[in-house]
């Protein structure tokens, strides 16, 4: 089968003829037919987050928000059949820890993530080790494009803000960062009647993040995006996220809160800061601020968030701007750090 492989950190992916996955007795193997190219692949391909243990062996095939066909089925699978459409949320749990069992798949201790502890998606078949616990039906009515930007960004986004912020209506929530997380924020927050504020440097980014729900846009190179936004939030959002992971995005969302305000972090740092940034903390202990970190989705949430999308409440396919081959998919992947491609860029063509 076609698949991008990266053989060097730091270099371009490359398309290659690959073995086709085994199945396993547990597993489906699903014809990939979209797949979304995200910023954590980018991360990974330049041998990032070693500092949290995430470092592949190589030869590897990422893609971690992929849905598709089931074409073979496990022998001790019960949920799926040749034929079905599937989503496979990309954080995975083995449903033994003390996580899992209490609802937080999304952290497993022994859990796999695909598109890294296995081959993802940038492979035309993948197989879904564990799919009755760890893969979701996708509804007829819900493209695979869509499904594939649920898998990662998108559930990502409504976690943090459903599950872990707790976001109200009418409260301001502050998204740093607008690239595809950000505008899946921005989109969530408003769906759920939040006051949305979007800020970003590229003005492209948030003429979508307009499109997508932010109420107000500020960008970050022109005027002081703390000052703008405690000025129109009469003292600062409720809520604050940081949705790309640099060391200036995080500390403007925790410093434009209001005072008993929550900052959510969910954009993962880069060889910048490998995984530590200042912090004011003196302000988050006189303000009263919550500092909240949310990873993923647990899979048992998934269903609430696809009927919001089956209404029409919430509607991931309009965040795709782009969708590319093989070849375009590693030139994409390799500019990513120069932020050329706002929205959500989906591989489709084979």
């Amino acid at each position: 089968m076609k698949a991008l492989v990266l053989t060097e950190f730091g270099k371009k992916m490359e398309v290659q003829e690959v073995e086709k996955p085994s199945l396993t007795d547990t597993g489906v193997v699903i014809r990939v037919e979209a797949n979304g190219i995200c910023r954590s692949d980018w991360h990974f391909m330049m041998g990032d987050w070693d500092w949290i243990g995430l470092q592949m062996e190589l030869p590897h095939v990422f893609g971690h928000e992929f849905a598709g066909v089931v074409e073979e089925v496990g022998n001790q699978v019960t949920k799926f059949k040749k034929g079905d459409r599937i989503v496979v949320p990309h954080a995975h749990g083995e449903g033994t820890c003390e996580y899992c069992l209490t609802g937080h798949s999304n952290i497993c201790d022994h859990g796999s993530v695909a598109g890294t502890t296995y081959w993802g998606g940038y492979g035309r078949y993948v197989n879904v080790p564990d799919a009755d616990r760890n893969a979701v039906h996708l509804p007829d009515s819900v493209s695979f494009e869509a499904g594939a930007a649920l898998g990662c960004r998108f559930m990502t986004a409504f976690h943090g803000l459903v599950d872990q912020a707790k976001v109200k209506p009418g409260e301001w929530v502050a998204i740093h960062g607008s690239g595809g997380l950000g505008l899946s924020l921005a989109h969530i927050a408003k769906a759920i009647g939040a006051k949305v504020i979007a800020v970003d440097i590229n003005d492209e980014a948030l003429k979508l993040a307009k499109e997508f729900g932010a109420d107000i846009t500020i960008n970050g190179r022109e005027t002081d995006a703390v000052q703008e936004i405690i000025n129109i939030t009469n003292g600062g959002a409720h809520v604050a996220v940081d949705a790309l992971g640099i060391a200036l995005t995080c500390q403007n969302a925790v410093n434009s809160l209001r005072k008993r305000g929550r900052h959510l972090q969910l954009g993962l740092t880069s060889k910048d800061e490998k995984g530590k940034v200042e912090l004011p903390i003196d302000l988050i202990v006189v303000k009263e601020l919550e500092v909240i970190g949310s990873a993923n989705m647990p899979v048992s949430r998934f269903p609430d968030m696809m009927r919001m999308v089956e209404s029409g409440l919430l509607q991931p396919e309009k965040m795709i701007t782009k969708t590319v081959g093989l070849v375009e998919a590693a030139d994409i992947l390799y500019d990513m750090a120069e932020f050329k491609t706002p929205g959500i860029t989906v591989l489709n063509k084979w």
